[in-house]
């Protein structure tokens, strides 16, 4: 058991986007940094993810901004970690080279000084470009790999199969396909290896399996990424901890639990006992806490739970003595390899922590809170609400039939809405596969990368007239473009690098959030011409609303909502679908 482990904080991206649609300002991001910076956590996840669409979105922030803020902050007192998604960065397309590097040099040199990089697929082809800029730029390349589970057949589902000639593979996601994953990120330069369970699929038992395993296997520093939805989080962390994980990744208490990862408070308690150090300061991680307290009251509207844990300052604080010994119980069996025990008692501790109840839906059907959420939205959609059993039940079918792709965003999204069609599809008397979504037909032609299990090409054919498989082309790929802005006096809409970069990764939500920056910096810079063009605009609505007809005040409305720039989640940045249940596209 090591004697010393490093906790990654992951409360201003992971954990505001899991609790509260990754709503935090800047100026509440602010209010926890010089508390933060006194905290020295090895490592704190701040950017990537949902952060750069959301912050344009939802809060007209500029995300380089916000990155920039936090480093200024956070100076070299913990290391900044950003997220991305391999060849697709943040969204579903595949990227060339070209915009993987400008975007990973941009990133480690306004602050990012690991970035966390995965693929959907697991498809380490996807990942290679993306660790090599990394590297190059100066970065630290943690290598993820998607932990998943394999769908569960039915007895009549596996007799259904052997008549109709279709093959069942065995069990694909086992310790010895993760432990194959890392070996080839390290070769290719990792420089630690994440196990990332964004749905919290993993159990203690597995986790304690799978990080002994891969501590036998390598060199480098491995870190467990979980989230507590099913109810498996505190004590899988637990049971990495006492098989030698060197680094786990928790949220302030505060925002922690539910479709967040496990409070740091409740895991420190266990590595003091184990006599574990972290080199952590309580009395700043208290202060953050109760900061962040304040800011989740100022984020209640999308706060799913609204039910705050007890506030818990380890500097000075000591545990109820019921509440003590169920983290001397749970530790106890942890140590003793009673996994099972060890879960049972961790859950009282969560109970203990006001954490919500496990999600017995995501922990039966294995998927991902999110990915559950959105089905649901679709059936309502539908009127089709009372067939939900029947999609979770074909879920497992097209997930094979799709060759077996890890359930996270996006091919969660890809795979429920695929099954959900799947079910209007035999309620209208057709056949199975009757509507197919673009991204299914993409995934199945094979434009996403490899799947763990080869797609058949009769599927194939039918779903994409083709049987050959079909990689992505970046030969074809067409830069977003940079048009002048008349309102801001012919000034182009991406000024610099980094700005070009968030059209070419966000298009819609960047030309908006950049068209109206350019427009604000115009009016700055020409007061007076603004306050006439203005001025202008007002004489011309009035002279508008005194000619309507009667009932004018009506159709005036209507009108303002007619011309509404509205602007729904269009899939560009869909990474809180999956880890904020309830809070899909937002």
């Amino acid at each position: 058991m090591a004697k010393y482990i490093k906790i990654r904080d992951v409360t201003l991206r992971d954990g505001q986007q899991s609790q509260f649609a990754t709503r935090m300002n800047n100026e509440q991001v602010k209010a926890v940094l010089d508390d933060y910076r006194a905290s020295h956590f090895y490592a704190m996840e701040v950017w990537g993810g949902a952060v750069p669409d959301s912050v344009m979105r939802y809060l007209n922030e500029d995300p380089w901004h916000r990155l920039g803020t936090i480093k200024q902050g956070i100076g070299d007192a913990s290391k900044l970690t950003a997220l991305s998604r391999g060849r697709n960065l943040f969204g579903y397309n595949p990227y060339p080279d070209s915009v993987i590097e400008g975007f990973c040099k941009n990133a480690i040199a306004s602050g990012v000084d690991i970035m966390r990089i995965f693929d959907a697929l697991n498809d380490i082809d996807n990942m290679k470009s993306s660790i090599r800029f990394v590297k190059e730029a100066g970065g630290l390349a943690d290598c993820a790999v998607c932990y998943t589970v394999d769908p569960h057949f039915s007895f009549r589902d596996r007799v259904n199969a052997l008549f109709s000639g279709k093959k069942i593979p065995p069990k694909i996601f086992t310790v010895d396909y993760y432990v194959k994953k890392a070996k080839e990120l390290a070769a290719l330069g990792a420089d630690m290896i994440t196990i990332k369970d964004m749905a919290g699929l993993i159990d203690p038992v597995a986790a304690a399996q799978l990080i002994k395993a891969l501590k036998n296997e390598l060199e480098i520093p491995v870190d467990l990424h979980t989230h507590c939805t099913p109810g498996f989080g505190v004590a899988s962390l637990l049971a990495a901890m006492v098989n030698g994980v060197d680094i786990v990744d928790t949220a302030v208490l505060s925002f922690s639990g539910g479709p967040a990862a496990p409070a740091y408070e409740i895991i420190r308690v266990f590595a003091d006992r184990l006599g574990i150090a972290t080199g952590v300061d309580n009395a700043a991680v208290a202060r953050i806490d109760r900061r962040l307290r304040e800011i989740r009251k100022e984020l209640s509207a999308y706060d799913q739970y609204k039910k705050l844990p007890p506030e818990l300052d380890l500097s000075k604080d000591s545990l109820p003595p019921q509440v003590s010994k169920l983290f001397d119980d749970a530790l106890e069996a942890a140590v003793g390899g009673k996994y099972q025990k060890s879960l049972a008692i961790c859950q009282e501790i969560e109970k203990a922590f006001n954490y919500p109840e496990p999600d017995e839906i995501v922990r039966h059907a294995q998927i991902p809170g999110g990915m559950y959420t959105n089905m649901m939205a679709q059936l309502k959609e539908a009127k089709l609400e009372q067939h939900l059993n029947e999609v979770l039940h074909i879920v497992p079918r097209v997930r094979l039939d799709s060759g077996l792709p890890p359930l996270v965003t996006p091919t969660s999204q890809i795979v429920g809405v695929q099954a959900v069609n799947c079910v209007i599809a035999i309620n209208q008397g057709k056949d199975l596969y009757t509507n197919v979504s673009k991204n299914f037909a993409e995934l199945i032609a094979g434009s996403y990368g490899k799947t763990p299990w080869p797609v058949d090409p009769e599927f194939r054919f039918k779903i994409c007239g083709t049987r050959e498989e079909t990689p992505y082309d970046t030969s074809k790929y067409k830069p977003q473009p940079n048009p002048p802005v008349a309102e801001a006096g012919g000034a182009l809409l991406a000024m610099n690098e980094k700005e070009q970069l968030l059209l070419e990764l966000f298009p819609s939500v960047a030309t908006k959030f950049l068209r109206n920056k350019r427009i604000e910096e115009w009016k700055a810079a020409h007061p007076e011409e603004a306050a006439k063009a203005e001025a202008s605009a007002a004489v011309r609505a009035a002279g508008m609303a005194a000619g309507s007809a009667p009932g004018g005040q009506e159709d005036s409305v209507l009108s303002i909502y007619e011309s509404a720039d509205y602007e729904p989640a269009d899939g560009e940045s869909p990474e809180f679908w999956e880890e904020a249940p309830g809070w899909a596209g937002g």
